[in-house]
């Protein structure tokens, strides 16, 4: 569903990404009172009154800021501008009317859509005086709010729905696959990101932990509709204790959560890391399909065959290797098919009389090993659940179950079913049954 959207843009840390978790709220929007937090565009949905419609939070723009990432961040900022439905110019009420506040006012008096001014951190009510200077930005009435206690957003609320007038989102049938790429701190996750869009849509930087959202971003790949979601680099939890980083972290954890499918990016100039193997073991244990993207083939290789037999001996979930270049453009193009294929097989259902014939030929070939001179018995085996897979076998006693005889059995529906890279749950469920596959 194509939504009208609505740009939310200012100074940096005057509380932009406040005021988007308050309008839609929840916390899905990094904040900290260290400024420059945000960076790329985070597209959220909201709705008011039966008006459903998104927020789009942009870094702060200051346009005497030289440097390279202020560049890029108001690079991102002007995209979200021109893409919006209607804008939102959020101003600091403590500070005061800054020269940053009038540049960016200047420029958007040019604009053709309608623009709403918000005087935020009015945190009492006779702190709404402080709205008069900022009528002198010639973009109407401002509205005074404060986005950390709420005062004042009921009313911005009814603005932006009446500047958006009477817009109405396109409706269409939601079947689009979503498939986060995931990995660590610059391995160029955002970069291939751009590679898939064939556009700057993130920032890209030599700076580890730029990204620190994660971002939705729409394509459509072989006619289906997709949502591409670039994420901050995954670390482990105890390194980034007490810093913005955690949150983003946590946020692309819960990316992972909402994927069908994530793209593990590696450094091929480091081969697979035990770090590339714990992402990938996470995404698993969120019951998302992955795949292991090797990135910088062009930089530096390592010994592909070797890495594959890496993850065939430590990780359960066997995803596949691809090699590929976000820089040179190799085998990019084939990672997002790939990655559609692993999500329509975890979507599949095994026919029970197809899933019984098989776990009998497994049986049949390989016992089940006697334990204390008893010996494990299977009765009846069925799907019972999909994305993540899940079969139920209808066993004599589950004390009986031999962990290497039960990974076996996973190893062999993995192969027969193309199920690598695809989480697979097998419960083995006590039950008393007649018909059995070993004696």
């Amino acid at each position: 569903m194509s939504l009208p959207t609505v740009a939310i843009v200012g100074f940096p840390n005057v509380g932009k990404s406040t005021l988007v978790n308050r309008l839609v709220g929840g916390r899905e929007a990094v904040t900290s009172p260290e400024p420059g937090v945000t960076r790329d565009r985070k597209r959220l949905a909201t709705e008011w009154n039966g008006i459903a419609f998104e927020l789009v939070d942009t870094g702060g723009i200051d346009l005497d800021d030289e440097a390279e990432l202020a560049r890029d961040v108001q690079a991102q900022a002007r995209l979200g501008i021109a893409e919006a439905d209607a804008i939102v110019l959020v101003v600091d009420g403590r500070a005061g009317l800054r020269a940053g506040d009038a540049d960016l006012a200047k420029t958007l008096r040019g604009s053709e859509v309608p623009v709403i001014v918000v005087v935020n951190k009015a945190d009492r009510p006779n702190d709404y005086s402080v709205t008069a200077e900022f009528h002198g930005l010639g973009l109407g009435d401002p509205i005074a709010v404060s986005a950390t206690h709420g005062l004042g957003t009921g009313d911005l609320l009814d603005a932006i729905t009446a500047a958006l007038g009477d817009r109405e989102p396109q409706a269409g049938e939601d079947d689009s696959v979503r498939v986060a790429v995931i990995g660590r701190p610059n391995v160029g996750k955002s970069s291939l990101v751009n590679a898939f869009l064939g556009a700057d849509r993130v920032i890209v930087s030599d700076i580890a932990g730029t990204t620190r959202d994660a971002i939705d971003t729409e394509l459509e790949v072989d006619g289906r509709r997709t949502i591409l979601v670039d994420t901050a680099g995954l670390r482990r939890r105890s390194k980034v204790a007490g810093t913005v980083d955690y949150y983003a972290q946590l946020r692309s954890e819960r990316a992972v959560d909402r994927a069908d499918v994530a793209i593990v990016v590696c450094d091929a100039s480091e081969g697979i890391t035990s770090e590339d193997l714990r992402v990938a073991e996470m995404a698993m244990k969120a019951g998302c399909a992955c795949l292991l993207a090797m990135n910088k083939w062009d930089v530096g290789e390592t010994d592909i065959d070797d890495a594959r037999a890496r993850i065939e001996r430590k990780s359960r979930l066997r995803p596949a290797v691809i090699t590929c270049s976000a820089k040179s453009g190799r085998n990019v193009g084939n990672l997002l098919p790939r990655a559609l294929q692993l999500a329509d097989r975890a979507a599949e259902r095994i026919p029970t009389p197809e899933l019984n014939r098989f776990v009998g030929d497994v049986v049949a070939r390989t016992p089940p090993p006697s334990k204390r001179g008893k010996r494990l018995r299977l009765y009846y085996a069925a799907q019972v659940g999909t994305s993540p897979a899940r079969i139920a076998i209808q066993v004599n006693d589950r004390k009986l179950i031999s962990r290497d005889w039960a990974y076996h059995l996973e190893n062999r529906m993995r192969e027969t079913y193309e199920l690598e890279g695809v989480p697979l749950i097998i419960d083995f469920v006590p039950a008393s049954g007649r018909r059995r596959y070993s004696d």
